[in-house]
């Protein structure tokens, strides 16, 4: 008798069930690898123009303040870096926040077309990318001296006459014991109009041991002067104290002491002889714009007026 000796047919049916299963988990396997890999190198590419758009609106806006325009300016960035909004799924969102210059956020969404990992259903993957943009000329700053400078020490376009201070030849404002400055040269001391000013008063607000919260406007204009005249010889030792060799806002006030806008003055030395003078110069152009004032000095963090054009996010 011949006793044949081999391996059932359900057995044959077993492997090609098993070798089918480990088929489609090798090609899933396969599948995450490459098209993970290749949505990683598009998240790059996306990222990249969403980065790119927003500084284009941020960058338009700066010099046009219009929204249309910096959107446009965004689509089109974007577009050049291969998301174009509303094709092929793309979205480019932007949006705008105004509560500190303008801040513009670009979101850009936009699916994956997969290729191996589509045999386990997944055809696509959506990839988000956001940026975010602030530009502008801050209008708000803090930690102001209480020093108040005329408006005439600038010209029509607001830069500093050359005249009245440069780095390598500082100019020495003087005081002539008025409540307001009378000529470009001159100064006065402000409390920023919250009553009459004594010496004592103001070296508080130097020391920081005073600090006066309050936003001044220009529409309408706001008297900010002494309220009275005075000499306060005693200040100027404190002027040198505590604001020497540093850049400190100051407001900038038109012949009658009314608040015009504000200026950085870098102040180098201070005297309280016989000349009573604060030795500096401007550093920026005056900003007609609101002044906070809030803070002692060094306290909180303050813009100087310059442009501001940079990714936040």
């Amino acid at each position: 008798m011949t006793i044949r000796m081999g391996r059932p047919d359900a057995d044959r049916g077993q492997i090609i069930v098993i070798f089918a299963l480990g088929l489609v988990a090798m090609v899933a396997m396969v599948g995450l690898v490459l098209d993970g890999g290749a949505t990683f190198a598009q998240q790059r590419v996306q990222q990249n123009a969403a980065d790119s758009a927003a500084m284009a609106a941020a960058n338009t806006y700066l010099l046009t303040t219009d929204q249309s325009s910096a959107t446009a300016a965004a689509l089109a960035r974007s577009a050049e870096n291969g998301f174009t909004h509303g094709t092929n799924g793309t979205t480019v969102a932007v949006n705008y926040d105004f509560t500190n210059g303008a801040t513009i956020k670009v979101d850009v969404g936009s699916p994956h077309r997969n290729n191996f990992a589509s045999v386990m259903g997944f055809t696509s993957w959506h990839v988000s990318t956001t940026a975010t943009a602030l530009t502008g000329i801050p209008d708000t700053v803090k930690g102001a001296a209480p020093i108040i400078f005329s408006v005439n020490v600038f010209g029509s376009d607001g830069v500093p006459l050359p005249a009245y201070g440069t780095p390598g030849s500082p100019f020495a404002f003087g005081e002539t014991n008025g409540d307001v400055p009378v000529s470009a040269g001159d100064i006065a001391w402000t409390n920023y109009g919250t009553g009459n000013l004594n010496t004592n008063e103001v070296r508080q607000i130097l020391n920081g041991s005073t600090v006066i919260n309050k936003t001044l406007s220009f529409n309408p204009p706001e008297y900010i002067g002494q309220h009275n005249n005075g000499n306060h010889t005693a200040l100027y030792s404190d002027v040198q104290q505590y604001l020497a060799g540093t850049d400190v806002v100051v407001p900038v006030v038109d012949n009658s002491g009314y608040f015009q806008g504000w200026a950085t003055f870098h102040v180098v030395s201070a005297s309280g002889g016989s000349s009573k003078d604060v030795v500096g110069y401007f550093v920026n152009s005056y900003q007609n714009a609101k002044l906070t004032v809030g803070c002692s000095f060094g306290q909180c963090p303050r813009y100087l007026g310059s442009y501001v054009l940079k990714l936040v996010n």
